[in-house]
């Protein structure tokens, strides 16, 4: 078991995001970490207010960590390797660290949300599609896109679904982002709407 001494707000976060890759987001609690330490629940409550709150902190913990992994990769890179950059941060760090991407999914309360590093992870998606010359409102439309495409290829590949057929998952995810590529950089015009004729 992990020793008591010392215990601190961020050492219990971090254990926390430390059993979440081990046992799944789902199943950390302020009791299943007082296990961890071998303390009391009780002594916990001193550092963290619910297992909500703990919750909380991992998720916050995660955007951080994604945010500084992402910044890093991005650095003198545009257009198509900004893209793949972008990407690769994400699915790396959920492989590396299953439970703690899924913390980075839990839904934040807005003032919460608005003093994360979350709002890193927007600017620096804007910042990629301002080099494919996108703009409002086509920019949100493709950060939505991209958000998607992203969580639902990872998601499904972390529960296992490309592991029992060819070709090789790998594969897939480069020729996507090849597809996301050409697509942004020939984005299609806003529908027209037909004009009523008159008289």
């Amino acid at each position: 078991m992990a020793r008591r001494v010392g215990l601190t707000t961020e050492r219990l976060t971090l254990a926390g995001a430390e059993l979440a890759d081990e046992v799944g987001f789902d199943q950390v609690t302020v009791s299943a970490l007082a296990r961890r330490f071998d303390v009391k629940v009780a002594s916990l409550y001193s550092h963290v207010k619910s297992s909500h709150d703990l919750k909380t902190r991992i998720a916050l913990l995660a955007l951080e960590e994604l945010a500084d992994r992402a910044a890093a990769a991005l650095a003198g890179r545009a257009g198509k390797d900004a893209l793949a950059a972008f990407a690769n941060v994400y699915r790396d760090y959920a492989r590396e660290h299953p439970g703690r991407y899924a913390a980075a999914q839990l839904r934040l309360a807005p003032e919460t949300a608005a003093a994360s590093a979350g709002v890193r992870h927007a600017r620096m998606t804007r910042a990629i599609l301002r080099g494919y010359d996108l703009t409002e409102p086509d920019q949100t439309h493709a950060v939505r896109m991209l958000g998607s495409v992203f969580h639902g290829y990872v998601s499904l590949e972390l529960g296992g679904g490309f592991s029992h057929s060819a070709p090789d998952s790998q594969e897939t995810w480069s020729r996507m982002l090849d597809a996301l590529d050409a697509l942004l950089r020939n984005w299609p015009a806003p529908p027209t709407t037909p004009t009523t004729p008159t008289g």
